[in-house]
Order: C-alpha cells, then sequence, then structure tokens
C-alpha cells in the first residue's frame, strides 16, 4: 500500500518538485522522499494521538468532489495544513529554499497528493488502495501492517463506504470507539519501538523507493 502512496507523490511531485527551477535536480528524489515521510509520519501521529476519526473525515470529505474543487478544500483542512507547515519547515531549514518558494511547492504536493490518494481509496473499483491497507500499512510499518490489514476484515474501508454513501448493502454494525483504540494503541507502539524521530521501517521504505 506504501508503494501506491509513494507513486502518487511521485506523479504529483512531477510538476510541483522535478519541473521546478526552485529546487536543484540533484534534490529532487530527496524532496519528494520527505514529503512521503510527511504525510505517512503525520497520519502515523495523529493515529497514535486518538485523531483516527479525524483522517476517516478527511477522507469522506473528499469523496464526492472534482479533483480541482476537493484539492482546494484540503487546503483547509487542520490535518492537511499541518502537515503542510511542517514540509514548509523542512524545505526552508533543510533545502534552503525561501519561505515563498517553499510554501509554493508544499501547497502544491501535499494537498496533491492527498487528494489524489482520497480519490483512489474512495474508488470501488480499486481494490489495491483500501482505508484498512492504508491505516494498517502506517501503523503496522510496510509489508507486515499489509497483512494484518485481513485481520481487519475491511471494518474501516465499511465504516468510510456508510460514511459516504458508497456501501453496497455491507453491515454498518462496528464499534468505532473501539477500533479507533486499538488502532492508537497500535501505531503508540509502533511509535515506542521504532522511534518516531528515525521514522523506522517505513523510514527505510521511503529511502529505498526514491533511491535515497
Amino acid at each position: 500500500m506504501l508503494d501506491e502512496l509513494f507513486n502518487i507523490i511521485k506523479q504529483a511531485g512531477q510538476n510541483s518538485v522535478v519541473s521546478n527551477p526552485d529546487v536543484p535536480n540533484e534534490k529532487n528524489q530527496e524532496v519528494m522522499a520527505d514529503a512521503a515521510h510527511t504525510i505517512t509520519s503525520g497520519f502515523q501521529n495523529i493515529i497514535a494521538g486518538g485523531g483516527l476519526q479525524n483522517i476517516l473525515d478527511l477522507f469522506k470529505g473528499g469523496s464526492n468532489t472534482s479533483n480541482q474543487s476537493s484539492t482546494g478544500g484540503l487546503l483547509k483542512n487542520p490535518i492537511v495544513s499541518m502537515m503542510i507547515g511542517h514540509f514548509i519547515s523542512k524545505l526552508v531549514n533543510k533545502f534552503n529554499l525561501s519561505p515563498n518558494k517553499a510554501s509554493a511547492v508544499a501547497n502544491q504536493i501535499i494537498p496533491g497528493s492527498i487528494n489524489d490518494l482520497v480519490q483512489q481509496v474512495n474508488d470501488p473499483n480499486n481494490e489495491n488502495v483500501t482505508m484498512d491497507r492504508l491505516v494498517n500499512s502506517v501503523i503496522g510499518v510496510g509489508k507486515q501492517g499489509e497483512e494484518n490489514t485481513s485481520n481487519s476484515s475491511s471494518s474501516l474501508q465499511d465504516i468510510l463506504d456508510n460514511l459516504t454513501g458508497n456501501s453496497s448493502g455491507k453491515s454498518g454494525g462496528f464499534d468505532i470507539g473501539s477500533l479507533i483504540s486499538s488502532f492508537t494503541q497500535k501505531a503508540q507502539n509502533n511509535l515506542d519501538s521504532k522511534g518516531q524521530q528515525s521514522g523506522g521501517g517505513i523510514m527505510d521504505m521511503i529511502r529505498g523507493f526514491f533511491g535515497n
């Protein structure tokens, strides 16, 4: 699942990073890798803080709008705004971009990537990109997280489908509070065991994908 997310970020970065003269060519892959880490670690930290419901609301809110309008709406979402702000700081401090240039890059690649991810998660014909696979990959780190998805019986995707009206007769009898608590604990355990600063296995996957 993380590979799908990284591909989305790589596509979103073609205009905002690769074709952007403000970003040195030799830094393109590293900048996109940091964008990927900003998004994955952002989701992980939010889940660990008990904010899974906010992520579900984010994906529910962008499911029934066009790409252009939903991208604009995402700029007002506090989760996306937080990620944009974090990425701007990284572009300024690590890559020496001016605040204005860093803001232009971050305001394209972060909401653009999340918008594409939201659209794919809400596409009933795309079985490879689901809410369960996304969340389990983020909190379970890589393939181990994807394997854990089978144990959740697609509960998060069913909840999201019910919220967006895309449900095809599936039962909505889930205890959302218990699910959120369970995923919160898993995310906290992962942060404790791998270390929030290093990014754990996710950062290793990002570096491998983007060649860093």
